[in-house]
């Protein structure tokens, strides 16, 4: 797929579906494509399609996403989804908000390069004496700094700060380019023209689904499962965060936000681009006082000014965010403290399990799912199995089909 066709369609798509957002809901939540299922997208589907000789497997790709919104609506109108985030219980929608915080976190120290992959040990420290790792743990102190002085803004100054000490380095010679090492320039590059490009527009293929009705349906699945549960846990993480929840832990006006969710999934790949959903970075605008619609609109906004702007946010280095993304970790792992862990041994058993499977899978739906799973055998093994609301059996019977498929795949 032409890169700049998607830049557009990636932007144009978030700043509809997150105006949605504001609109349908009021909530300060922003949506995006979701990074995840852009490598499912990639590397599970068009890839494994292409070695088998299918030509612009993408087509079929989005094909499968269209299919997804269009469920989506369906299950946002028949009140599912709305029920799923209001169902779940309260302690485990704590523990998802502290699991996704850790999530946050091992992103944040994976992109900064300051934890690195090590065949013996998984996970190691990285290079102490590289310039990103020194400029993001600078970066994340400056933020902590700022945030004790109570100066507004200071996720942004943050950001800025750390790029800005980044070119300075990349001047004194310390930061060296390599783009062949993925160490780019810190300085934009303003050439050509900054006109966006034309996205791509109903680019589907159906042919191939009449022959493939299994695999298609797979596809879809996959794409439904994890759009459904990473966006319930946003959702409920960032409610938590922003004290948007009721006193009964519910978050009102939930079909309006799930719903704005699934349009703007159908736009996404009406535009080419993957399944757009709402992303937990919006808890940064929630850190920072963020309680309306208003901040979605904003968002929306520089969403569109981006696609005039992109050298400019091109060149902002990954571990410039370390630190912004780093606290908004911290800020959401706060929640392990309204945690009743003298409380019924399945809700806190099950926010134990997403704690620690969100960021050990990097995954908030496979967090999720084990959290569900967990927390309906211990009901019924403790003969409280009457106590589960039915959606959530519902969510079970899909989390069993889905653990099915990961023992036997079935192949695309």
């Amino acid at each position: 797929m032409d890169p700049a066709a998607v830049f557009t369609a990636t932007a144009v798509s978030a700043a509809f579906a997150t105006l949605c957002m504001a609109f349908f809901a009021n909530y300060p939540v922003a949506l995006a494509s979701g990074l995840g299922l852009n490598a499912y997208f990639t590397y599970s589907v068009c890839i494994p399609l292409a070695q088998e000789g299918v030509n612009d497997p993408w087509k079929i790709a989005l094909a499968a996403i269209l299919v997804e919104g269009v469920i989506f609506v369906l299950l946002s109108l028949t009140n599912f989804r709305e029920k799923l985030v209001n169902d779940i219980p309260a302690n485990l929608k704590h523990g998802i908000s502290a699991g996704i915080g850790l999530f946050i976190v091992i992103i944040a120290l994976i992109n900064g390069g300051v934890v690195v992959q090590d065949p013996a040990t998984a996970l190691a420290l990285g290079d102490m004496g590289s310039p990103q790792v020194v400029l993001a743990l600078i970066g994340f102190i400056l933020i902590a700094v700022l945030h004790h002085y109570r100066i507004m803004g200071y996720i942004l100054i943050g950001i800025l700060a750390t790029w800005g000490m980044g070119m300075l380095a990349q001047l004194a010679g310390w930061y060296v380019v390599d783009p062949d090492a993925g160490a780019l320039s810190m300085f934009p590059a303003f050439t050509g023209s900054l006109l966006p490009s034309a996205p791509y527009f109903f680019e589907f293929d159906f042919s191939w689904v009449a022959s493939h009705l299994l695999q298609f349906a797979v596809i879809v699945f996959s794409f439904l499962y994890v759009d459904i549960f990473d966006t319930v846990g946003t959702l409920v993480a960032v409610a938590a965060k922003g004290d948007l929840l009721d006193k009964d832990g519910r978050l009102p006006n939930a079909k309006g936000a799930l719903m704005a969710d699934a349009v703007g999934t159908i736009v996404g790949a009406i535009l080419g681009t993957s399944t757009v959903s709402s992303y937990v970075e919006s808890s940064a605008g929630v850190a920072q006082g963020g309680r309306t619609g208003l901040t979605s609109v904003t968002t929306a906004i520089f969403f569109l000014i981006a696609l005039f702007l992109s050298p400019i946010f091109l060149a902002i280095p990954s571990f410039a965010t370390t630190p912004a993304l780093m606290w908004v970790g911290f800020l959401m792992l706060q929640s392990i403290r309204n945690i009743n862990f003298k409380g019924d041994a399945s809700e806190v058993v099950a926010a134990y399990m997403a704690i620690i499977m969100m960021p050990f899978t990097y995954s908030i739906a496979t967090g999720i799912m084990f959290a569900t799973l967990t927390f309906v055998i211990l009901k019924v093994f403790t003969g409280k199995a009457k106590e589960v609301p039915m959606v959530l059996w519902v969510a079970f019977v899909l989390f069993v089909l889905r653990l099915i498929t990961l023992v036997h795949p079935i192949a695309i």
